[in-house]
């Protein structure tokens, strides 16, 4: 009971606040947002999928202090961490399973064929983004295979004039962060480098980390080189076995080096890229004897695709091809090789400035798994030029990493037997956008067969990957964005709600790990303020049911206050100390806080 009174009294404060302050138009114009798919870029607007966005000003006044942070409070969005400041974290969209959703940097897919659980490896200091987009449904059409719930593109940042920023923060568990950003702006272009060291004791028992990242973007006239370097060195106590396993440990690389154009011939453009992903992951069971069991594991993906914009009176054609090569060498999944050719066709018919219909399809080859096609359709109708109505249909597909075919350890066995997973996915949602208030609601249903998931019938079993018959997965989420003002200050209120319900269908398994504990009811809500010129504050609450029963509360704040060229901040995690598990029982720290100082030299 005082659970629920808590739960409840923070949501009415939060609806308070919205209702009692008057609006006003001065909030950023998301409806001219262009989205940033691969081939074609359309206003927020009129794309008729469900697609979240958060801005770099929404990042910077949340109490996010990293991109996990941001997306767990994203409506749909289940990111599942172990430890704190995203050491570890695994993302999930719509109940699909981490290595079912899609991470993209620029557009430059971060797909793991080693296993999903180091997709979020290369993930960016939040100085450096722009604004993330968060893409639901069924996306293989656009993106690939691994975009078979959702994906997530992370947009960095331009540079638009000179600057040195130093920043330096220290908090619980003698959390350390320090990082020096230099921009410079040029004609043609400019050039960016940022450099963040992390380190902490942790927590509790073999939970510290050591964290460094590199951050290098330069833009030349139609030239763009992007280069991206994460280092993790953790103390895995209970990450990937049982919670009696406490003395794991693993440090992992991620690089990323990509080039990029774009040449525009009258009606039509086209947008070449080329890219490397070199990923690097040694594992220990027992962090003080090496020699009693260890993984060392090296994937390189290099990447050659070319995405082309055809404008004419009917409308934009879209079209790109990627070829990519994967090789892994590794002591425990052996020497590895897969080439994927794939191919993308979609045409967006718009008729009579209201109704858009977009098919399309995609051909995906894999050396090991054969030819797959994903067709797929998209329509839309805009009631006004505020409220948008649309609707969606599309196959998606994944095919199993080498963990899931190849692995062999202590507490857990690959199957090489496993089939690549598909699903069949709709949704049909409305979208409302104006000047000071974005709102919007959606159905999904997915239809999934041979998914893959690590099981066991005893406690005491290894953990075994297999494919379920069949699952559906339905449910609905709403958001909404409400900006107004108090004193002539700006103010901001989001809340969001998701529902999910799984049934697995002509199964029989009594443990399973990943994919099928998704979040059943999660209700988000934050509200940012500010009613003196020097001195903001943030607030969020989180909860969820997920469908194993257990249920958790957590209320983050921020307060900043800024003089000159100077940003003091201090933030509070989890301040009423909920006890919660996100994945594979490994507890969350209780209350924690970090102070921070932002200096800009020039």
């Amino acid at each position: 009971m005082k659970m629920v009174v808590k739960k409840w009294g923070i949501l009415v404060v939060f609806l308070f606040l919205g209702i009692v302050c008057h609006s006003q138009n001065d909030t950023l114009k998301l409806d001219e947002v262009l989205i940033s798919t691969n081939r074609i870029a359309v206003p927020l607007f009129e794309i008729s999928k469900t697609i979240t966005v958060i801005t770099a000003s929404e990042i910077k006044n949340s109490t996010a202090r990293t991109v996990t942070d941001v997306l767990q409070q994203v409506a749909g969005v289940d990111v599942r961490r172990r430890g704190v400041d995203g050491t570890q974290s695994d993302l999930y969209i719509r109940g699909g399973s981490f290595d079912q959703t899609l991470l993209l940097i620029d557009g430059i897919r971060l797909d793991d064929a080693q296993t999903g659980h180091h997709t979020m490896n290369a993930i960016l200091s939040l100085e450096n983004i722009e604004r993330i987009e968060v893409v639901k449904g069924p996306a293989a059409r656009v993106f690939g295979q691994n975009a078979f719930a959702g994906a997530v593109n992370i947009v960095t940042k331009k540079a638009d004039k000179d600057r040195l920023v130093a920043s330096i923060g220290y908090g619980s568990y003698e959390n350390f962060k320090g990082a020096i950003g230099y921009t410079e702006a040029f004609d043609g272009g400019g050039f960016q480098i940022h450099l963040q060291k992390q380190k902490s004791d942790g927590y509790r028992f073999n939970t510290d980390f050591d964290n460094t990242s590199l951050f290098l973007k330069t833009d030349l006239k139609k030239y763009q080189l992007l280069a991206t370097f994460n280092e993790r060195k953790f103390g895995a106590n209970g990450f990937y076995a049982s919670p009696d396993f406490i003395d794991q440990y693993e440090e992992t690389q991620t690089s990323v080096l990509a080039l990029s154009t774009s040449y525009k011939f009258k009606n039509l453009e086209i947008k070449p890229r080329v890219y490397w992903r070199r990923n690097q992951d040694m594992y220990l069971f027992l962090r003080h004897d090496p020699a009693f069991f260890r993984n060392f594991h090296i994937s390189n993906k290099l990447a050659v695709e070319t995405n082309m914009v055809l404008s004419s009176k009917l409308g934009k054609t879209g079209f790109g091809i990627d070829m990519n090569k994967v090789f892994l060498v590794s002591n425990n999944l052996g020497h590895r090789e897969r080439t994927i050719v794939s191919t993308f066709l979609e045409h967006r018919f718009e008729v009579g400035g209201r109704l858009d219909i977009t098919p399309g399809v995609a051909i995906s080859h894999y050396s090991d798994f054969g030819t797959r096609t994903f067709p797929g359709l998209d329509v839309g109708f805009a009631v006004s030029d505020k409220v948008k109505l649309y609707g969606n249909i599309g196959y998606t597909y994944r095919v199993p990493t080498y963990t899931d075919l190849y692995y062999v350890g202590p507490t857990t066995m690959g199957n090489a037997d496993l089939k690549p997973e598909s699903a069949l996915s709709q949704e049909i949602g409305m979208r409302y956008i104006a000047s000071d208030l974005q709102f919007d609601i959606a159905l999904f249903n997915r239809d999934s067969n041979d998914l893959i998931d690590w099981t066991k019938e005893d406690e005491a079993d290894k953990w075994e990957t297999r494919n379920f018959s069949e699952v559906n997965t339905k449910g609905f989420e709403t958001s909404l964005g409400y900006t107004f003002k108090v004193g002539g200050f700006g103010q901001r209120l989001q809340m969001g709600y998701s529902f999910i319900d799984d049934t697995i269908k002509d199964v029989n398994v009594a443990f399973t790990r990943y994919s099928l504990n998704s979040i059943n009811h999660q209700f988000n809500a934050s509200i940012h303020t500010k009613f003196v010129s020097f001195l903001d504050q943030s607030i969020s609450y989180r909860f969820v049911e997920r469908t194993n029963g257990e249920t958790y509360t957590v209320v983050d704040a921020k307060l900043r206050t800024t003089f000159n060229k100077l940003e003091l901040s201090a933030n509070a995690n989890n301040i009423l100390s909920e006890e919660y598990t996100e994945t594979n029982l490994v507890q969350m720290p209780k209350a924690n806080f970090m102070f921070g100082l932002v200096y800009e030299i020039f």
